[in-house]
């Protein structure tokens, strides 16, 4: 069936805010006195809901948070989040992003986002990509983050197309687990594309990828 939409994770395939996720943790986990929060602890942190990258941080301290004071705790971080999010712009865009939206538009190919991130709204329009897409589906529209399947079939709801018309763009081996379990076909890209079992694959938007064989089979 041909691909009639494209729908893209955002952080880590459009954008890059993976240095401002990690700071705004850092910043709340060092003031909760945990300082084994480290880089490669972020990393497992990609990909899934906030309070999923609470409990990554919580793991590293040794007390025990009612569900209340996580709520508080994931509300602080994202406070912090969105005042790194003041600096962002369009040079925060991915290399080969903004060429590949164009692309497609161009091609009438239908342009979803699909993010757990309940700030993509506004990371879009601080970037200006929210001119190249059609439809968000983001945190604010799910109930269950990926690896279920939700975000992605929300994006196609609104895109007002057949899950398998679709095609989703991740970087993280939850998302493309999602991607697939809508019954849609996933592009893998990022530094860790080789390992996400997507039904292709590349190193990013920048590289050499065949659109028309993906579009069209």
């Amino acid at each position: 069936m041909m691909i009639k939409g494209v729908i893209f994770d955002l952080d880590g395939v459009l954008v890059s805010t993976d240095e401002m996720h990690f700071n705004a943790w850092k910043k709340l986990a060092d003031e909760l006195g945990i300082d084994k929060f480290k880089k490669e602890d972020n990393k497992r942190q990609k990909g899934v809901s906030r309070m999923n990258s609470l409990d990554v941080v919580l793991s590293k301290g040794n007390r025990i948070y009612t569900e209340e004071e996580k709520e508080e705790l994931a509300e602080r971080k994202n406070t912090y989040y969105k005042e790194l999010l003041e600096e962002l712009n369009e040079n925060g865009i991915l290399p080969g992003a903004k060429e590949c939206l164009k692309m497609l538009r161009q091609k009438g190919i239908l342009i979803g986002i699909g993010s757990v991130s309940k700030n993509a709204p506004l990371i879009l329009e601080r970037t200006g990509l929210i001119h190249y897409v059609d439809k968000i589906s983001c945190g604010l529209d799910i109930t269950r983050s990926k690896p279920d399947p939700q975000v992605f079939e929300i994006a196609a709801d609104k895109l007002g197309l057949k899950y398998e018309e679709c095609l989703v763009v991740e970087d993280s081996f939850a998302g493309v687990v999602a991607g697939k379990a809508a019954h849609m076909k996933v592009l893998g890209i990022g530094t860790e594309y080789k390992q996400l079992r997507a039904d292709y694959e590349a190193p990013g938007l920048w590289a050499d990828i065949n659109w028309e064989v993906i579009l069209e089979e």
